[in-house]
């Protein structure tokens, strides 16, 4: 049991300081695109296809287009979004092209101030880190 544990430790590679920046550069887009507004621009951080899945409160949300319809009407307006902040936690780099981030966001509005956790699987996508999975809760 202590070698497989071992063993699983060592297979987590250290983060790539560039993969690391690239992450976080796309993160703090994110973050800008959402407190001005721009939920098109806030979903270029996602992967644009069928596959990536977003579990939130209510279960998950299946491919690009359906993620983004779950945002719209979740956020209908700039008073519903709020400003968002995120605090970066931990990244683990599994391999050259796969990256988990988990960090904790919260959402400052008028009536309220919701927050969170996050856990995001990022796969690097022709040159492009992208979100593929995206568990908030």
């Amino acid at each position: 049991m202590f070698f497989i544990f071992c063993t699983t430790l060592l297979a987590q590679k250290v983060v790539n300081p560039q993969d690391k920046k690239a992450v976080l550069d796309l993160m703090e887009a994110q973050e800008n695109a959402w407190n001005e507004g721009d939920l098109d621009r806030f979903m270029l951080g996602y992967w644009q296809n069928e596959a990536l899945v977003f579990v939130g409160r209510t279960g998950p949300t299946y491919g690009y287009a359906n993620t983004l319809a779950r945002y719209r009407k979740g956020y209908p307006d700039k008073e519903a979004m709020g400003t968002l902040s995120f605090d970066l936690i931990h990244f683990q780099q599994w391999d050259a092209s796969t990256l988990q981030l988990i960090g904790k966001f919260t959402l400052i509005r008028t009536k309220d101030q919701p927050t969170g956790y996050f856990t995001l699987l990022f796969r690097k996508i022709e040159g492009q880190w992208k979100i593929v999975s995206d568990h908030t809760s």
